[in-house]
């Protein structure tokens, strides 16, 4: 099922009464999961329509902004007076405007309905969050977005109604601006939404957690009692997940820290004084019972070093992980495969702060395979095409940009978006290649952030670059039964020539695994990283000598997991957070290199040769 023509899947589903598997399996859906694939279908049939009908809607309500009349625009605004003078722009170019907001300016600067929040993004190593302005009734697109995902997983796996899910969700203490506008990242945003809260029952929505504890604000706490509460219903989970799959992992680590005192809790059936929020406390006591049986199964399932396998192990009625493993995710899935044992990864649904995209049609495709479809209504979307021989964006001019119905299949596009919020052809910083087509709605698959990591001089590395190079580099260490669980990178201009350094944090797998590496291949892997990037990097090696040999620093277990506590402590979102791949505050720097283990260098120039002239 998971290779089949979504088309035919979804079509055949509404379609058909034949007794074939898609068309059993939306029989046995409910009439709202049939009414969710007829939406999908109606939306991407008519993609341009759809979207002339939201610019127009975004246009009709936000026209008379300060931003669109700075730009030109009055009343009668339509969509060829919208690209002819509205700029497209990066978020310096908003922030004044933003800031005004911020400090309590109430006149419609880019939208006529109240700012109702800022959603915070997760930034990145260098620079400060951003702030998002976001109205009520995003709420609404986000939440009809989620209500999708189903539908179509039900497509693909039955059965998801009679079990439950361990999600675990976590919520960020919230602040506010000088206007008294909260400012929080958007899961938190949707988590205490009254649409998140007072939910109606969903079989298909039935979690594990109770939302007290993912409200909790403590983050040691929510983890604790949503992991007692999933290991007491371990019976009961069809699915685990978290937003990431380095949540997830953390989960994971967590039940490794912890599992002593989680099974001396479940054989008692009293909740851990760690545990000091009553509202969770409450929440637990309904489902946590003395159960010695269940105590003793963890203990004798946590006590070795073998932890292969052990969410099919702990919960056994697993069907699928549900994370996101794409972008820089997918340094991830190695792990995530031994954790689980080999458990399908659905990446389901494509999103930022700024914006609500799409969903994954084939949810349980390949990661490696994963594509988006953009729903059209969810904003109006613009794409800028990368230039195939640099991989930068085309020149920022109006008339480079092609709408969602007219992107070329195989192309790379930068993500430009407008929203009914305020941002008017924003750049999200996302770059995309076109893979295929769903009616005739384009598919995308994530390919990068456009920002450039490493460059020490006029070399430029970008994140799926440096992945490459990890995995390539990784491949040595299995042998020796290790593999990369976590890494980061710096250019160090400290010496000179100035060189990239790689800290890696390492996972040795299975009992009798190997607890070190040997130097000597430790020293290979930077040759293969080197091998592994691009000829401007291995020229300025070879031929010019302007950049060192590569350094890769093993970190001691837990040093990466350190990083994000730290990260979290200055106001990082637990649900948001991503190991940065490339570092450059000082601070951050300064643990990292304090937990260095072993440091190694490349032992030998890679390979590189003059292009040959083409006369």
């Amino acid at each position: 099922m998971a290779a089949m023509n979504v088309s035919r899947a979804i079509g055949a589903a509404l379609r058909s009464p034949a007794s074939s598997p898609v068309a059993e399996a939306a029989a046995a859906a409910k009439a709202k999961d049939a009414e969710k694939l007829r939406f999908i279908d109606e939306m991407t049939c008519n993609v341009d329509s759809v979207q002339e009908r939201v610019l127009a809607e975004i246009l009709a309500r936000n026209v008379d902004t300060e931003y669109l009349k700075n730009c030109g625009l009055d009343g009668a605004a339509d969509r060829d007076a919208f690209r002819a003078k509205v700029p497209v722009v990066s978020y310096d170019a908003l922030q004044p405007y933003i800031q005004r907001i911020v400090n309590g300016d109430r006149s419609p600067i880019l939208s006529t309905h109240p700012v109702s929040e800022f959603l915070t993004s997760s930034g990145t190593s260098a620079g400060e969050r951003k702030l998002m302005p976001t109205i009520k009734d995003e709420l609404d697109r986000r939440q009809l977005l989620y209500s999708l995902l189903m539908p179509v997983m039900n497509l693909y796996l039955s059965g998801l109604d009679k079990g439950k899910g361990l999600y675990f969700l976590f919520v960020k203490s919230e602040t506010k601006t000088p206007s008294g506008l909260t400012a929080r990242p958007v899961l938190t945003s949707y988590y205490k939404s009254e649409q998140f809260k007072n939910r109606p029952y969903d079989p298909y929505h039935n979690y594990t957690s109770p939302t007290a504890a993912i409200l909790c604000a403590d983050a040691f706490q929510s983890m604790y009692a949503q992991m007692v509460c999933g290991l007491c219903q371990r019976h009961e989970v069809l699915r685990v997940g978290a937003v990431f799959a380095s949540g997830l992992l953390r989960a994971i680590r967590f039940l490794q820290l912890n599992w002593k005192e989680l099974a001396a809790d479940i054989e008692a059936g009293a909740l851990s004084p760690r545990v000091t929020d009553a509202s969770v406390r409450e929440a637990v006591a309904g489902i946590l019972r003395p159960d010695p049986e269940l105590a003793q199964f963890i203990r004798d399932e946590c006590c070795n070093d073998d932890w292969a396998g052990i969410v099919r192990r702990i919960w056994p009625n697993t069907k699928y992980l549900d994370v996101i493993v794409t972008g820089a995710m997918a340094q991830y899935i190695g792990t995530l495969k031994y954790y689980s044992g080999d458990l399908p990864m659905a990446c389901t649904m494509y999103a930022s702060s700024e914006c609500y995209f799409g969903l994954n049609l084939r949810p349980l495709c390949d990661p490696s395979e994963v594509s988006y479809t953009i729903m059209p209504n969810m904003g109006y979307f613009e794409f800028l095409p990368v230039d195939e021989a640099t991989g930068a964006a085309s020149c920022v001019d109006a008339g480079n940009l092609v709408d969602l119905a007219r992107v070329e299949a195989g192309r790379e596009y930068e993500l430009v978006i407008t929203t009914y919020a305020g941002l008017n052809r924003y750049r999200v910083g996302d770059v995309l290649r076109v893979t295929g087509f769903h009616n005739a709605a384009p598919q995308f698959q994530f390919v990068r952030r456009k920002n450039v990591l490493l460059s020490i001089e006029s070399d430029k590395t970008d994140e799926a670059e440096l992945q490459r190079a990890v995995e390539r580099a990784s491949a040595l260490l299995r042998p020796h039964g290790a593999s990369v669980a976590e890494y980061t990178s710096q250019a160090c201009t400290k010496s000179i020539p100035g060189h990239y350094v790689i800290y890696w944090e390492l996972l040795t797998t299975g009992a009798g695994a190997a607890t070190a590496v040997d130097k000597g291949t430790l020293d290979a892997c930077c040759l293969e990283m080197e091998e592994a990037l691009n000829t401007v990097y291995r020229q300025s090696r070879v031929a010019d000598g302007s950049i060192g040999p590569l350094e890769i620093r093993v970190v001691r277990g837990g040093t990466f997991e350190e990083l994000m506590d730290y990260a979290i402590s200055r106001g990082a979102s637990i649900n948001q957070y991503k190991a940065p791949r490339c570092v450059t505050f000082p601070p951050i720097i300064e643990l990292l290199d304090s937990r260095v283990v072993s440091s190694h260098f490349s032992p030998a120039l890679p390979h590189w040769t003059p292009a040959r002239r083409s006369d």
